[in-house]
């Protein structure tokens, strides 16, 4: 007697029904994809200020314009994505492409080049996120989403950790145009583990295209829209991870001189890092467990996170032990908002707008994060680090309300 595959997945172990080949080859993508990009981007100031003579301003004015690039394409991306076999041309042509051109500004020999190269890698990026993001809800069960998108953040948060070690040890030993060019490997193998997991995807049923159209206003009904407006107040306060780093180093230096501090502020990014991979996957978990208000519930949790770690960030003291408490609890936040906003979008989002979806939630994420960044370093320009981190934990806790305002809705 034969099974059907639906009755194989169904016997399986529940860990076995969700890490699938097709989930692992994603979160390898991820994990890969992050060493390769985070080896030019670490190496990038180095690049135009040291071999090719430019100024701040253009490392400043390059990657404005590529992070505005990449925000303008994952919106067009999630059109894209609509179509589930448009999607996996989007994907693996996105991490190919950003290999390419990322390793390509090795040889670059003028300050433009690197611009051009950047912020074509850049858009290729922004490209391949809802369409992988899509992928990934098309072979998982439901019930399974937060471990699935929690276990993808937790390699790709890897891959942020090892990339720049990598690119360390690179310099080192080769120089930074040689590093830069390295990084085309990692990238192109994140492309052949993309191909992997579409071939482990089921294939549409339909081989009708579906037509290239920008639908916004049914995402912004209902409970994902009611999400989304909270995932915007969250974004709006979720500000660069640089500033927090400039917030150690400006506490510890009188204390420990510029150089010191640095390196101890760098040294409590790793720890934000690293709490971000670990708390990826149990977030996912109980996300999971808690049912349908699982994904809103852990998002709340980790804006709440988010919140503590800020109100900290604007009273704290010069300790290393006590400093080492707002980034860890900003990267078990991050782990779990990243974790259960894509579940919570996969779970919510009409299943012939799920690229569209994850298109507008990455297109909020990329516009907040700006609006924040600017907005903090202006008031902390102005005023001080303290008024900064309070009006960005006045937003966590709006966004706080708004969750817990959706999931008492979600379970009624």
């Amino acid at each position: 007697m034969t099974t059907t595959p639906d009755a194989d997945r169904t016997s399986m172990p529940e860990q076995e029904r969700w890490l699938t080949p097709g989930v692992r080859g994603i979160g390898t993508a991820s994990f890969l994809a992050d060493v390769g990009h985070e080896i030019p981007t670490a190496l990038l100031p180095s690049l135009l200020t040291s071999t090719l003579g430019a100024p701040a301003a253009a490392l400043g004015a390059i990657e404005g314009v590529s992070d505005a690039l990449a925000g303008a394409a994952r919106f067009g991306g999630g059109v894209l994505a609509d179509d589930p076999a448009r999607r996996r041309k989007v994907a693996v042509g996105g991490y190919a492409t950003t290999a390419v051109l990322g390793a390509a500004t090795a040889g670059a020999t003028a300050v433009w080049q690197v611009g051009v190269l950047r912020a074509a890698a850049w858009t290729a990026r922004g490209l391949r996120v809802p369409a992988r993001n899509a992928l990934l809800a098309d072979i998982v069960p439901v019930g399974t989403y937060g471990r699935a998108y929690g276990f993808e953040r937790m390699m790709d948060n890897l891959g942020a950790i090892f990339g720049p070690l990598l690119a360390l040890g690179l310099v080192a030993w080769l120089g930074v145009q040689w590093a830069i060019g390295l990084s085309v490997i990692p990238g192109v193998l994140a492309a052949a583990a993309i191909v992997y997991a579409i071939r482990h995807t089921p294939r549409p049923t339909s081989r009708d295209k579906v037509p290239l159209k920008i639908r916004v206003r049914p995402l912004l009904r209902g409970e994902l829209g009611r999400l989304m407006a909270a995932v915007a107040a969250f974004e709006a306060g979720n500000v660069a991870a640089t500033l927090l780093i400039l917030r150690a180093t400006e506490l510890l230096t009188p204390g420990h001189g510029t150089q010191t501090a640095t390196t101890l502020a760098l040294g409590l990014y790793t720890a934000y890092n690293a709490a971000a991979t670990i708390a990826s996957v149990p977030a996912g978990r109980l996300a999971d467990r808690l049912g349908v208000r699982g994904p809103v519930l852990v998002l709340a949790g980790g804006v709440a996170a988010f919140a503590l770690s800020y109100g900290l960030f604007a009273v704290s003291g010069t300790a290393l032990v006590v400093l080492a408490i707002p980034f860890v609890l900003a990267g078990v936040g991050i782990g779990a908002v990243e974790t259960a906003q894509h579940s919570a979008v996969a779970a919510l989002a009409p299943t012939d707008l799920r690229g569209s979806a994850f298109g507008l939630l990455a297109t909020v994420q990329s516009l907040g994060n700006l609006a924040a960044s600017t907005v903090a370093g202006v008031l902390w320009t102005v005023f001080s680090p303290t008024v900064a981190f309070a009006y960005l934990t006045a937003w966590m806790l709006l966004a706080l309300a708004g969750l817990l305002v959706t999931a008492a809705r979600r379970s009624a």
